[in-house]
Order: structure tokens, then sequence, then C-alpha cells
């Protein structure tokens, strides 16, 4: 009864509100995506790089992609136009009128003069505009409507005046990158717990470094002779109180006239009656989730969270709060490590059995008492990370679906996986065998792994994959591949699932491959769904995987090291990602290699030189023909030949710039795609 009293009640607010929006005026129509692009384009000088943005297509087809433009779900929600020599006044208007806008991208390009009005993009989350020739004073509360920002790489430019004050009260911001300019006056206090990175250098920054930014490293500060403080060793000596800081923002932003008009006021009612009914609206949605939600406790059973396919994706996604989440999830790991030690106890497998003791010996109990911490869960398995007293931290994988062979055939594989040696590939540690799921234990890798560290929302390593540190992990992956094939001969596919989220990496950013072997121990109608060899063109035609099969995801994975593209290959769904295979082969055809390469990678004649190399070889193991398919020993050489132009591995010091993370947009898109494998904190989520 009281539930149909509050549906008329919400109803009652539903209808007036429906009315006013459509009796109150319009201030125009709508614009497409494709529209508001080509709209932009036609403010830019040198636009030749831009032919693919052609009236009559749309930016989010993948039969015809504009090049530069990231799309979600065919709406377009980042631009990333850097280093396509565009000059000209930016057309800010059109880039607000792409709604879904969230990532802009303009790097390595020649557009001069004072900084456009990018704040007008309320809702954007990134902005990389370093390396053009803006000037000119950036107005003290320019940031203060933009409290999405995550990112801002304002780096080499020529701004002047002083360090916009509302930047230190943006909530989320992680990356501010302000270096190679001539920034003035005092540094602001940034105490947002949020900012990872901050880059200062080379301006004519005065006074005394704030406490709140002594966690940073000091080469984030050189190159100002008039900044002092412990951090630097240079004593202040009451420097700082010559340190000039802006007290007024007269002349800077947008003052309003003396005079409003009627046409002006209209509009604000306008909106002021809109916002009352988004609120009335807003009500009754919380209303009919209470509702819901109550019915859902009194009639629906709760299912362990490790069902739920929508909670695959790059943060654990749920109903559930994540308090609740982590504590439903570490009640099932405690649950099932007590559930199987109880049912091995009667057939002598009550225990955890070592495979490989490299990290010491441990049993069930140390694991039981360990401290736990979900890192997350998808269709195949389960992961948690687990400390134990004595500080060794190991990762822990529930797999239900491993029943193809028996407990001594499947003992017998685990100790032959368990047993390989090599830089380059992580081996089990141990395993405990029940009949209906299993529990296989991992070295703990803090790094992460490869998915993460491209696409992943982590600026600071993602900032350290160079051409020479992405060229070391693609070597290393090969290396790791030809001892797997050599040592596994008698499997269909050594590896079995080989992508970028099973390649961990380790502190010096060298490759480890990690869940190898798999095929031999998955349910045959797993398999599948499960293992990206079984999504090569054999597997997708044949339902069979070679050794081949695995060249051709090495493939895949040089082919998004080289572009940073996310491969729509890792996605069963077919949703999102990009074909990087038919991408590549189209742009070599018609002679534009370079468009493919990853911009924040793009350098010098030499190196591209090299990444064109490894781009065709790339092509080469993604053949769809497997026969034609390039052989993995002549792929491990012609990697091996590459030149590497600045001392293999060695992420690029941050006195100059390093190439910012363009990913915001990217995680929304691959939460979207059932069974991928996800790697947080040196765990595979699969």
């Amino acid at each position: 009864m009281g539930i149909a009293h509050t549906h008329h009640a919400l109803t009652f607010l539903f209808f007036p509100c429906v009315l006013l929006i459509i009796i109150v005026p319009t201030t125009g129509g709508t614009v497409s995506d494709g529209e508001a692009l080509l709209k932009l384009k036609k403010s830019f000088n040198n636009a030749a790089a831009l032919d693919s943005w052609r009236a009559g297509t749309d930016p989010c087809d993948k039969r015809h992609l504009w090049i530069g433009v990231i799309c979600v779900n065919d709406v377009v929600t980042g631009l990333r136009l850097g280093g396509m020599g565009l000059s000209g006044k930016i057309d800010v208007d059109a880039l607000s009128q792409i709604h879904g806008l969230r990532t802009l991208t303009l790097m390595h390009n020649s557009f001069a003069g004072s900084i456009p009005e990018f704040n007008h993009i309320g809702a954007l989350k990134a902005l990389y505009i370093s390396k053009n020739k803006f000037s000119g004073e950036i107005p003290p509360d320019y940031f203060a409507k933009m409290r999405s920002m995550k990112k801002i790489w304002f780096s080499d430019n020529n701004f002047t005046g002083a360090i916009p004050s509302s930047l230190a009260r943006l909530p989320r911001i992680m990356e501010l990158h302000l270096e190679n300019n001539h920034f003035s006056g005092k540094i602001p206090e940034f105490k947002q717990k949020t900012l990872h990175a901050i880059e200062l250098a080379n301006n004519n920054l005065q006074g005394e470094i704030p406490a709140s930014l002594a966690r940073f490293n000091d080469s984030s500060f050189h190159g100002n002779p008039g900044l002092c403080g412990a951090k630097i060793g240079k004593p202040c000596n009451g420097q700082h109180s010559h340190s000039s800081s802006p007290s007024s923002s007269h002349g800077h932003g947008n003052s309003p006239g003396t005079s409003i008009t009627s046409d002006s006021n209209s509009r604000k009612i306008s909106l002021a009656i809109m916002g009352f009914c988004v609120f009335l609206l807003g009500l009754m949605v919380v209303g009919i989730v209470i509702l819901k939600r109550r019915q859902e406790r009194n009639g629906v059973q709760e299912r362990d969270s490790y069902d739920d396919p929508s909670s695959i994706g790059f943060r654990l996604r749920s109903r559930m709060s994540a308090g609740e989440l982590s504590g439903r999830r570490l009640n099932s790991f405690r649950r099932a490590s007590g559930s199987m030690k109880r049912a091995g106890s009667n057939n002598g497998m009550g225990d955890l059995i070592m495979v490989n003791e490299e990290k010491g010996e441990f049993g069930l109990q140390d694991l039981m008492k360990a401290a736990a911490e979900v890192i997350g869960n998808g269709t195949l398995s389960s992961s948690y990370k687990a400390t134990m007293t004595n500080g060794t931290a190991v990762v822990v994988k529930r797999i239900k679906e491993m029943n193809k062979v028996g407990k001594d055939g499947f003992d017998v594989e685990l100790r032959r996986l368990g047993g390989l040696r090599h830089r380059n590939i992580l081996p089990p540690l141990g395993y405990h065998f029940r009949q209906d799921e299993k529990l296989l234990v991992y070295e703990y890798m803090p790094k992460g792994s490869l998915l993460y560290a491209l696409h992943g929302d982590r600026g600071i390593w993602h900032s350290e994959l160079s051409w020479a540190v992405r060229l070391k992990i693609i070597r290393g992956v090969a290396r790791g591949l030809g001892y797997l094939h050599n040592e596994l001969t008698s499997y269909q596919a050594p590896h079995g699932d080989l992508q970028s989220n099973n390649i961990l990496l380790t502190e010096d950013y060298e490759a480890v491959i990690s869940d190898y072997g798999y095929v031999s121990l998955i349910n045959t109608a797993q398999a599948p769904q499960a293992l990206l060899a079984f999504r090569s063109p054999e597997g997708l035609q044949y339902n069979k995987v070679t050794p081949k099969s695995d060249v051709y995801c090495l493939g895949i994975v040089i082919l998004e090291v080289v572009t940073g593209k996310f491969p729509s290959q890792y996605l069963n769904n077919g949703n999102g990602g990009t074909d990087v295979v038919q991408w590549v082969k189209t742009s070599i055809g018609e002679g534009r290699e370079p468009e493919v390469f990853d911009p924040e990678i793009a350098g010098s004649e030499s190196t591209s030189d090299q990444m064109r190399q490894l781009l065709h070889i790339g092509v080469a193991c993604a053949d769809s023909n497997p026969e034609h398919r390039i052989a993995l020993r002549e792929v491990i050489r012609r990697i091996e030949e590459i030149p590497t132009s600045s001392g293999e591995g060695a992420p690029e010091t941050r006195t100059t710039e390093s190439m910012p993370s363009l990913r915001d947009g990217y995680a929304d898109q691959i939460e979207q795609g059932r069974g991928v494998a996800v790697v947080r904190d040196g765990a595979e989520v699969r």
C-alpha cells in the first residue's frame, strides 16, 4: 500500500516537470559530434592531417576511422591531435558541443596566443597542450569550474604571471605539468592527496617550496633561482617574504557587462526551472531505487559476486559499496579456503601443494591467517593479494573452470609449469586441488601489468613507458614466449592466453609472462571464452589452436604497445576497443604508418624507423593465415636486431617532458568488455 502511494506521489511530481521542460524555450538545435568536429576542423590551419574527418561519415564508425578521435559506445570521449602541425584559433564553442568529451590532447602543435577558454568545457578530465606557443597570463580563477580535471599538461609554452590559484582547489587533480614556461611568484599550497605528479622546473618562481610538496622529487623544482627551502637544500633566510603573489584577479577572466538583457534574464529563469525539475526527477529516481532495493532484500537470495560478469573491469564494480564488496569476497575466499581444507583432509590433499619453493614454503593455514586484499574477479577466476605474517605477499587465484584433467594429472601439469625457470616468465608457486575449483598461488608483482600501465589511470608509471622501455618489454615477452615454446612442445598452444594483462612488469620494467599452460587445464567448453588464443582466426573458425596461435597473440600485444590502442581482440562481446590488426594493415597499405604510432612515444626519425620495424613484425605475427604467419624464432631474431637509441629500458628522466597518460575514457570502454582480464597491483583478474 505504501509503495503504491509513493508511486502516485512520484508520478504527480513527474508530469509537471515534463510539461515545464517542454514549455521552456531551448536556446538552439542539437549538434552532433561529427558536426561539432567538422566545425572545429575549420578553425585549424594546416589541417591536412585531419583528411579523414569528412562530412557524411560518423566519427565513431569503425569502418571509417576519424584520426585522433576516441569513442566509447559511439560517443566521442577524447581527441588526440598531438603532433599534427595544427595552428589557428581553436574553436572552443565547437569543443563544448561535444558533450561526452573528457580528454583533449593538442600537444606538439603550433597554437599561439593567450590560453583559449577551455574552462567552458566543464566535464573535461584531462587537458594536454604542452609544446605549443601559448603565452600570457592565465587568470587566477581559470580552473574554478573545472572540478573534474585530473591531468593538466601546460609545459613548454610561454605562459607568464602567477600559477593560477584555482589549480590548488581542484579536488581530483593527479598530474600537473607547468615546467619550461615563465611562471613567476609563489607556488600555491597544493594539499590534494590525489596529486602524484607535479613538474614546475625552469620557470621564474620565487619563495619557499610549500611543505605539502615535500614528497616530490627535487628535480620538479630545478631551474627556479628564486625558490628556496629544505627540499632543494637552499635556506630561505626570509626570502619568501619577497615573493610576489597576485592578490587581484582584475583584468583576468570574463567581466560581466553593466547591462543585462532581457534574453539573458529569460535564459536564467528557464535554467532555474529546468534545474528544479531535474532535482525533482532525481528525488523520484532515488525513491524508485530505494523501493527496488527493499524488494530485492525481501525476495532475492544473495549470490557470490564472482559470478556477476558486470563486475569485470578496471575497477571493482557492484551495486554494493566497495567495503561491502571487499568484505563479501574476502569472506568468500576464507570460506573457500576453509571448505577446501576440510574436504581435502579426507583425501590426503588438505594443504597447499608447493611446486616452486623459490619464495619459501608455506601452507594453506598461512594463507588463512594472511592479511587478504581483494584485487578483482572475472569470468574465470577471483584474485586476492595475501600478505602473510612473515611479510611475504602472494596472489591467490580461485579458479572454477579447471577440470579438464583429474587430480593426478593436475599435479603433474602444475609441477611441470612450476618447474620452469626463465627471467621472463612467472611460474606458479603452489596450488590447492578440489574437484569443483582450484587455488593457484603466484608471486606478487607490485608494478602490475602492461595492460594497466598502458591503459589504466596510473600517470607516473605510464609516463615512464618511453619507446626504449616499450621495446625492452616486447623483447622480454618474445624471449619468454620462445622459452615456453621450447619447453612445452607437446602443448597445443604453450601459452594460450598471451595478452598485455598477463604480462607483468618488474621494478625495472622487465616483462614477466604469467598464466601460461592453461590450455591443458581449462575445460574444453570454457576455453574459447577464457583464452585469447581461441580468438585467433583459426580459433574462431575451427575452434582449434596451435603454437602459431601464440604468435598471433604476440602480434596483438606488439601492435597494442606501438599504437597505444586497446585491442578489440581482447573483448568477448566485440564491442569497444580498436581492431588493431585491420587498422594498422589499412594504414600501411595507404602509406600512413606514422599515423598509427602512439603520439606519446613519437620522437626522432631514428625512433620512428624502429617503431616502423616493430609495427611490421606485429603485422606479420597477426597474419590471418597461420600457414603464412611468421615463425616465432624469426620474430625473436628480428626484434633483437632493432637498435636501441637510448639505453635499453631505462625510463627517461623527468627533467624534460615525459609523455602523459591519455587514458581517461579508456577505463570506461574496457569495463564494458566481458571476459577481459585486468591486472591491478600485480595480479590478473580474468
